[in-house]
């Protein structure tokens, strides 16, 4: 096994800076046609697929209040489904090229870094669309119900849960981020957690610029969810912190 990882090594050692641009040149060309696929195949089932993310908002009337509305609806929803499908295989793809560079210890804080990353990024649009999408519809819904009915328009509706989404799904990186921080010895767990109050005030101006809508029930949600994160991603560099002391005193 050691023969055939050093013949990887070595192998990877010997490619020249044109291999390398090569390789990576399929490897993004192969991200972007997994995109365009994922795209195209979402767009055949656009329809149950609106019909899916109109869930919360069952009882407010969406309008198209101009010609080809629904159309652009339509494509944003597919190149949002069709960028979200693909991820995993793009992720894949970056492993792929970076891995046979990689020591045996970097490879052990990049590759749980990307598989993190990815999982933390689904999380984060499960954790929108069953908590945050629904609390801020309400919100909406319920302030000035007696004075006005909800009558929106379909664009702007979908321009809504579509920014709220993928920003919550970008703002759940934190912890990877602090692992990858944590573990490369910028910080310690130690003045993490000492900046708490940094944190969570950073957390409620970080939740009002992503937080498409101002009602403050969704930018509490989403600020509370930042600072539990916070506290996984601490947790995580105190566990990668007391594994590489461990390591150390074991060598000695």
């Amino acid at each position: 096994m050691k023969r055939k990882e050093d013949s990887k090594n070595n192998n990877y050692d010997s490619m020249s800076f044109t291999d390398h641009l090569e390789e990576l040149r399929q490897r993004l060309l192969n991200s972007i046609y997994s995109i365009l696929i994922c795209i195209f195949f979402s767009f055949l089932i656009i329809k149950p697929l609106i019909s899916f993310l109109e869930i919360p908002a069952s009882d407010i009337h969406l309008l198209q209040l101009a010609p080809g509305e629904f159309l652009f609806v339509a494509i944003k929803v597919a190149g949002y489904s069709g960028i979200i499908v693909s991820i995993p295989y793009i992720f894949y793809q970056l492993i792929l090229f970076i891995s046979p560079g990689l020591t045996k210890k970097e490879k052990n804080l990049i590759l749980p870094a990307v598989f993190g990353s990815g999982l933390l990024f689904f999380l984060g649009l499960i954790f929108s669309w069953w908590i945050l999408v629904p609390a801020a519809i309400n919100f909406f819904i319920n302030f000035g119900a007696d004075i006005v009915e909800p009558t929106w328009s379909i664009e702007r509706y979908f321009d809504f849960v579509l920014l709220l989404m993928s920003s919550t799904a970008i703002a759940f990186q934190l912890p990877v981020l602090q692992f990858i921080l944590g573990s490369l010895g910028i910080i310690t767990t130690e003045k993490m957690l000492s900046n708490w109050k940094i944190v969570v005030i950073s957390s409620a101006i970080l939740s009002a610029v992503i937080t498409p809508s101002t009602d403050p029930l969704t930018m509490s949600l989403l600020s509370i969810s930042i600072i539990f994160l916070f506290f996984v991603g601490a947790g995580l560099t105190y566990i990668s912190e007391s594994l590489k002391s461990k390591t150390l005193s074991s060598s000695h």
